[in-house]
């Protein structure tokens, strides 16, 4: 596992990076050898992605899936319930 200032990786198997820090947009930072430019603002604690994922993908996370994408989520892009659904709760979903 990797870690940097800005974010963490909570397992070799994630496919997302879990943010320790705020994000504003324009932020620009590396991890892993892959440069990162924030395009929203995003909290502490909240998921981006740490590769590209498709529609219908599992969102993983600590190695487990907690949901799966609802479209297509570029890498660096925000991870929450406007573009994925738990895959345990039905009301853990916000329609865009």
């Amino acid at each position: 596992m990797e870690n940097s200032k800005q974010l963490i990786k909570l397992s070799n198997n994630d496919n997302v990076l879990v943010l320790t820090v705020d994000l504003n947009v324009g932020d620009v930072f590396t991890y892993a050898g892959t440069d990162y430019k924030v395009a929203e603002a995003i909290a502490l604690g909240h998921k981006i992605a740490a590769k590209s994922i498709n529609e219908g993908e599992k969102i993983i996370k600590f190695n487990m899936s907690i949901g799966s994408a609802t479209r297509d989520i570029k890498i660096g892009e925000h991870i929450h319930l406007h573009n994925m659904k738990s895959d345990f709760i039905d009301t853990h979903t916000r329609e865009s």
